[in-house]
């Protein structure tokens, strides 16, 4: 492990601009990112994104590592740009997210055990514009705020099904505050989304004050602004907006900040650390999460609409055990397929087809497991070469920056085309119509229908001017359609949005298709049980 200052000056940062938290993590002032994106220069955007994914995930974030350490071994300054891990699935299904093998972020124990503490203040923010809501209501409700209107929940950096619907406001004394309510998990909520898409102190501000929580009296919408919320929120938020400088296991820089999960938010690093590595570094690797449906188009129609950022390619992961699972396999983990892997194909083919919708140029990453077999993997070349588009294998999880190089290479070209990315629906565009292209274009459904509820949502929002795009579609992330099960290339049928939620301070509305659930449960067998500390203080049991 090289000293983070050393890190720090590859990217021409000299001790004194960071705040260091120990010899191997640094926070960046928001000064000092000022003023290397004040100077103009900027690096080529890499997007890394992914075919269909089975429950563990297809290694986005391994690849992600591997090819900007690659590119780094090509001799090009290169810098990754990962979210921070949600202590949720580290206890829960998947573990930690800080790569595997010989492609991670260090120090992953500390990055999957709450870090710098960037969540801890999200979630802190959070619950404070919770219990200024409360407090108000106890102390008169000035405001005329119609209790039965709110929608902020409270948050958590843990699953836990059992807070999904609780009663708050049970103050016994004869008082009646009680109401019901929730809890999101943290990478659920919208100061979650909104710390990675602020620009800065002044715009996360205003960003905060524009919280939608309500109505008062007369259907005038309450704002976070006007429980004087804002200033205490920031505060709690001072240092978590700064990003966290790290590396990978090779020494390449890397920078961990935000935590939006993709198949409820927008799913990738923050603005700051993507301004910082564009501003610092030839090539900045930022991982979208999920696939293209979900976590690419968000980054073109949310994150580079607002920050202007254009992406000069995509690099799309596919596995062996991806494609049998949408092939239809009875098990796609164990067992080679050769005709399931040919069936899966077709789900391939619409996420290349996705990502040329995004005006993108596409980049095959065959992430290698060791159960993929010859065969299976000589399906894929002969597609990639109908198709037209570059395929290399990557093993960064057993060889590092070297199983990337030929990955890197073709990115390095890809770039070199020309192409920017290019949002699917124009600027202010209506609900409806921004949700109707993504379902024909990206889902290969007939449309969208809204459900009542949904219905009589978006008339109020229309009522209070906040009905236009972007909109950010909350579904499953292990098929395109809205059904889980439903594999390969669905067609022929239309999704119900359940519900509209606007998140104003993030700036996109969430339309809810098929269940999702913003408070994640523990499954049967959680990671936690597996997870100990042994008395010479070391952690066994956390996974990759």
């Amino acid at each position: 492990m090289r000293a983070v200052d050393e890190v720090g000056r590859e990217l021409g940062l000299d001790g004194a601009e960071l705040r260091r938290l120990g010899d191997e993590v640094a926070k960046v002032p928001l000064a000092t990112v000022r003023a290397r994106t004040a100077s103009g220069r900027r690096g080529r955007l890499v997007l890394v994104t992914a075919m269909t994914p089975t429950s563990h995930g297809e290694g986005k974030t391994v690849t992600s590592i591997g090819l900007a350490m690659a590119l780094r071994a090509l001799g090009h300054k290169a810098v990754v740009c990962l979210r921070q891990p949600s202590l949720g699935p580290v206890f829960g299904l998947k573990g930690g997210a800080a790569g595997g093998g010989r492609a991670t972020v260090e120090p992953a124990q500390e990055i999957n055990l709450g870090f710098t503490g960037d969540l801890e203040a999200v979630t802190n923010a959070h619950n404070l514009l919770a219990a200024l809501i409360d407090n108000h209501l106890h102390y008169g409700n000035v405001l005329a705020i119609e209790r039965s209107s709110l929608v902020w929940p409270r948050t958590l950096d843990l699953e836990d099904r059992a807070l999904r619907r609780v009663v708050v406001g049970v103050t016994g004394g004869g008082r009646d505050l009680a109401r019901e309510s929730s809890f999101v998990i943290a990478a659920a909520s919208e100061v979650t989304a909104i710390h990675a898409l602020a620009s800065g102190v002044p715009d996360l501000k205003a960003r905060l004050g524009r919280i939608l929580l309500g109505v008062r009296a007369g259907g005038i919408p309450l704002r976070a602004r006007d429980l004087s919320a804002v200033g205490a929120m920031a505060t709690l938020l001072r240092r978590a907006v700064e990003p966290n400088l790290v590396q990978t296991s090779d020494g390449t820089p890397a920078l961990v900040h935000g935590g939006p999960f993709a198949n409820i938010a927008h799913g990738t690093a923050s603005r700051l650390a993507i301004d910082l590595a564009l501003a610092t570094a030839d090539y900045a690797v930022v991982e979208a999460g999920f696939s293209t449906e979900l976590g690419a188009e968000k980054f073109v129609d949310i994150v580079a609409r607002s920050a202007g950022y254009s992406v000069d390619a995509a690099v799309v992961i596919v596995t062996v055990r991806g494609l049998r699972r949408q092939g239809g396999a009875a098990d796609p983990e164990h067992h080679a397929d050769v005709a399931a892997v040919e069936r899966g194909l077709a789900n391939l083919s619409q996420h290349l087809a996705n990502v040329r919708a995004l005006d993108l140029t596409p980049v095959l990453a065959l992430n290698r497991f060791p159960g993929d077999t010859p065969e299976e993997a000589a399906v894929l070349e002969r597609f990639a070469d109908r198709e037209g588009v570059p395929l290399a294998a990557s093993t960064a999880f057993a060889d590092g920056a070297a199983g990337a190089r030929e990955l890197a290479a073709l990115v390095v070209a890809a770039t070199a085309e020309g192409r920017h990315g290019r949002p699917l629906y124009p600027e202010g565009a209506r609900l409806e119509e921004a949700l109707t292209t993504l379902a024909r274009r990206l889902y290969g459904a007939d449309g969208v229908a809204l459900s009542q509820e949904a219905r009589q949502e978006l008339e109020h929002l229309e009522a209070i001017g906040e009905a236009s795009g972007p909109v950010c579609v909350a579904k499953t992330p292990l098929s395109l359609s809205d059904d889980p099960h439903r594999v390969g290339r669905p067609s022929g049928y239309t999704p119900t949005v359940r519900r509209l939620w606007r998140a104003a301070g993030a700036g996109f509305t969430v339309a809810y298709l098929g269940e999702i659930e913003t408070m994640p449960g523990l499954p049967a067998r959680p990671l936690a049980e597996t997870i100990d500390l042994g008395d010479d203080g070391r952690v066994t049991g956390l996974a990759p």
